[in-house]
Parts: C-alpha cells; sequence; structure tokens
C-alpha cells in the first residue's frame, strides 16, 4: 500500500525549541519524530511511501535515503521516494504534486508532524466496501469550538471544517485520507487547500466521502508542550517502537 507523507511546512510555533531542521525531523531521543510516524505506517503494511518535502528536504532524505534499511513487521523492505516543492503549494498542492509518483488506484495521505495510531487497513477497507472516493478519520474532542466540526451520518460525511461558537462534545478531522486516484486527478496545480477549498468542493458536488470515529493516541507536535509530550510518552512508554 501506498502513502504520501506531507512534510513540507516550516514548522514556525514550534522554531522555539527546535529550529534546525524541519518540523517532522525534531528529534525524540535519537530518532526524528517522523521515523515514528513510518514506523507506524509499516506495521500495517504501507511500504511504499511519497514524502512530500521542501523546507530542508534534503535533510528528510539524508536520513531516510530510499528506504531499504527499514523493513515492516514481515521483513520487507520500504520504498521511499521524494516529491520536492519549490514554493509551498498548501495540502491539496502538495499532494498533487506528490502525486505524480503514485501508482495505486488509492492511497493514503496524512501528515509527517502527527502521530495518530489508527487501524489502516479498516480505513482502506471502508473505502473499497462503500466504493468511496475519499475515507477519512475523525476524532472526538471535548470541545469543538477550538476547531472546526466534522460530522458523519450513517458513515458518510456530512459536515467539514464548520464552526462553532458553542463549546460541546464532537468530532474533528483527524488528517488521515484514503484518497481516490480520480480525486488526485481533480486537483488543479499550484497553492491549494485540501481542507479549505478541495474537500468542501467535493461535498458541494455529491462526491462519496465517508469515515469512521477513531479514539487512538493522537498528537500533533505543531508546538512545544506537545512535542515535549511525545517525548515524553516515549520515555513512559505510552508509546512503544
Amino acid at each position: 500500500m501506498q502513502a504520501i507523507l506531507l512534510a513540507g511546512g516550516l514548522g514556525t510555533r514550534l522554531r522555539s525549541v527546535v529550529s534546525d531542521r524541519p518540523k517532522p525531523m525534531a528529534l525524540i531521543g535519537d530518532r526524528p519524530f517522523m521515523e515514528y510516524v513510518v514506523h507506524e505506517l509499516s506495521r500495517h503494511g504501507i511500504t511504499d511511501i511519497i514524502f512530500a518535502v521542501g523546507y530542508k528536504g534534503s535533510m528528510v532524505e539524508e536520513y531516510f535515503g530510499d528506504g531499504s534499511q527499514m523493513t515492516d513487521l514481515a521483513g520487507q523492505r520500504l520504498n521511499i521516494r521524494y516529491a520536492y516543492e519549490e514554493d509551498l503549494l498548501g495540502t491539496a498542492g502538495a499532494i498533487k504534486n506528490a502525486g505524480r509518483l503514485v501508482t495505486e488506484d488509492s492511497f493514503f495521505v496524512l501528515n509527517a508532524d502527527t502521530f495518530y495510531q489508527i487501524d489502516y487497513r479498516r480505513l482502506a477497507g471502508l473505502q473499497e466496501q462503500q466504493k468511496l472516493d475519499m475515507a477519512l478519520v475523525l476524532r472526538q474532542v471535548s470541545d469543538v469550538s477550538r476547531y472546526g466540526e466534522a460530522v458523519l451520518e450513517n458513515g458518510y460525511l456530512t459536515g467539514f471544517n464548520e464552526k462553532t461558537a458553542e463549546s460541546r462534545p464532537g468530532t474533528i478531522n483527524g488528517g488521515v485520507y484514503r484518497m481516490s486516484r480520480k480525486l488526485l486527478d481533480e486537483i488543479p496545480e499550484g497553492k491549494i487547500s485540501l481542507e479549505n477549498e478541495m474537500i468542501p468542493k467535493w461535498m458541494a458536488e455529491g462526491r462519496r466521502l465517508g469515515g469512521f470515529v477513531n479514539d487512538g493516541y493522537f498528537i500533533d507536535i505543531g508546538v512545544p508542550e506537545d512535542y515535549f509530550r511525545f517525548a515524553e510518552d516515549i520515555r513512559k512508554g505510552v508509546i512503544t517502537w
């Protein structure tokens, strides 16, 4: 299975503690954060990974190489390739740029600065069973007013990035997607957002978007306190290699 790992952001909010490297390459002990993400993918049989890189992307390539030094649980070597952005392209633009290396009819997309424990095979199976153009993972939060709410009804996406001032529990986008190649072909060239432009457009067009709510471990190391929290969770064995 294939995945595009979005690793091209500048990581400005983390610069106070990680200033010499791309945010996903922030060190957790002696490993970069992104290695934990890649390892988690490999545990679920995702062995063909395309890094969408920009800022200091060569540092990513120098560390991971072609992936042949890493293996999945069955001992299969990983295959890692790189799609460089000369300018920031936004999430959908980065997917489009990396999409030239995609060879399968459907593929995963996720952020390299986020660690989310989910069943990737379940997501792939859901997309296939329901014939979805895109399957995505939502997560439950205690206060949706801090985010944009995403809503599933009978397994289908009916609301996305909806702002509310009401402080209440709900579900939000978890940032993990299983996309069909036909959606990839519809993304225009240039800078464009998946979350703010393409997904709302596809919903308005009545495309088949669905998913499930997942309660697995989640962290985004975009701010220092969460970066340090993940390091502490690794130290305590909350997340194991």
